[in-house]
């Protein structure tokens, strides 16, 4: 099926009953249109993180969007998005939709091409494929984490970011934890030799660095529950534990501990194992967070006693320039009441541990190794805090004992959602000159998908060898 689907003949189409308000409302706003040097296109939105791109207009950006997908439930639950983002009470968005759909949205994208930025975010099998085609045909990229799944995609990764440098693109990973203010102000801290001394190097059973990321497969987001496709729960389409979620704190570690440093895969990296678990799930379960009532043909390797075992879970630990980190992956399937996603990081310093925590509260503790040093580090982490208050202002020092804390203003927790629109601003800003896109950000990309793909191929090792 190719054929171009307007905003008007979605209303009479099964399931796209919705989009009247989109159209009404974005209609009556034409007219103010300005020229505009960059327009989006979406490719097969399969994850809301598609949609969180447009959380916000862009000075500067087309509001009309060309998406390609096939006709089915991603797009569907993608144009709700967008739809709720154009409806909402407070700063509306104004996005008008130009829906293509097809069952080969690449071939169709990449033949009309009314656009110079692709978005991506939904099947992680053949991502960096579709990448790659991009990119060779002149597209900027801004895509959604993970760019590969596995080892064997590695060398098209490196193909992909030589060909946009040739061509002068920017092929962008959206890497959002770098906006989280917890970890603004760790990096600031664990880099501050009179407040932390030096980073300790760690082994593989004492490591120096510690990151833990536990997310839930039922969740709501932007008001609403989540609803998952079904290929989600295919670890052949979406990827594991680590080579997912992992990117984000793999990213971190480097992000944190050399800052704007270039980082070689070759030299500076070595992984040293890796570990993959199940979390299992009723039928009930996957109804609740999908929609479906049976299991899909593609899980049933994975169907055992009715309950579907998804590899969802793992942990790496690996030594970056010889400092060793471990991180754990975590999938659970709900949170408990009044609980949400958890971050943990900590760093362990030659003076102090740095701790952050994200739950219903976000934390950040400086825990002196000697108490004896406690009031030279509360008096160096007071100096440090007002250093930043041109950057942050309200950021504060409070003494808890044996813990020191940073608080920071309520103002700062703008949340998951609203980082990506942060780093769609950057993107946007490199796009335009794209000399000030950081030299290391390519070389630091390789490093970290080398990492977590190789932390999986020793968790399938481990596994293998205690069987």
């Amino acid at each position: 099926m190719k054929s171009t689907i307007t905003l008007a003949r979605l209303l009479w189409l099964g399931g796209f009953i919705f989009v009247a308000s989109l159209l009404v409302h974005t209609a009556a706003q034409t007219s103010q249109k300005t020229m505009s040097d960059i327009r989006l296109m979406t490719l097969d939105p399969g994850h809301f993180h598609a949609a969180l791109v447009q959380r916000e207009m862009f000075p500067g950006v087309a509001p009309t969007v060309n998406i390609y997908a096939p006709l089915g439930f991603d797009l569907n639950e993608h144009l709700k998005r967008i739809n709720g983002f154009n409806t909402r009470a407070a700063s509306p968005t104004n996005w008008e939709l130009e829906i293509h759909t097809s069952n080969d949205p690449l071939a169709r994208m990449l033949r009309d091409k009314p656009g110079n930025v692709v978005i991506m975010a939904g099947r992680n099998n053949g991502k960096i494929d579709r990448i790659k085609a991009s990119v060779e045909h002149g597209i900027n990229a801004l895509i959604d984490k993970p760019w590969i799944i596995n080892a064997a995609e590695f060398p098209k990764l490196e193909a992909t970011l030589k060909t946009a440098e040739a061509k002068k693109l920017i092929a962008y990973d959206i890497m959002t934890e770098r906006s989280e203010i917890t970890t603004m102000l760790q990096r600031e801290l664990i880099n501050d030799a009179a407040v932390f001394g030096t980073l300790q190097k760690g082994s593989e059973s004492d490591p120096a660095i510690y990151m833990e990321s536990i997310h839930h497969l039922y969740k709501v987001v932007s008001g609403a529950v989540n609803i998952r496709p079904a290929w989600f729960f295919d670890i052949k389409q979406q990827g594991e534990g680590v080579a997912d979620v992992g990117t984000h704190l793999v990213d971190l570690v480097q992000w944190m501990t050399l800052p704007d440093q270039v980082i070689d895969y070759r030299k500076d990296v070595n992984v040293i194992s890796g570990k993959r678990w199940l979390t299992v799930m009723s039928k009930d379960e996957f109804k609740r967070v999908t929609g479906e009532a049976n299991w899909p043909a593609y899980l049933a390797p994975n169907i055992k006693d009715d309950k579907l075992d998804y590899f969802c879970n793992g942990s790496m630990t690996y030594a970056l320039r010889g400092l060793h980190a471990k991180l754990d992956v975590i999938w659970n399937y709900e949170a408990p009441a009044g609980g949400g996603d958890t971050h943990v990081a900590w760093f362990k310093g030659t003076k102090s541990r740095v701790e952050v925590k994200q739950a219903q509260q976000h934390t950040i503790h400086v825990i002196p190794n000697n108490a004896a040093d406690k009031a030279a580090i509360f008096a160096a982490l007071q100096k440090k805090v007002a250093a930043q208050q041109a950057k942050y202002p309200g950021v504060a020092t409070a003494d808890e004992g044996d813990k020191l804390r940073v608080t920071f203003p309520d103002k700062y927790r703008d949340g998951h959602e609203a980082h990506f629109a942060q780093v769609a601003a950057r993107f946007f800003g490199y796009l335009r000159d794209t000399k000030t896109l950081p030299g290391w950000e390519n070389p630091n990309m390789l490093a970290k998908y080398y990492t977590t793909t190789k932390g999986l191929e020793l968790g399938y090792r481990a596994m293998s060898a205690n069987r």
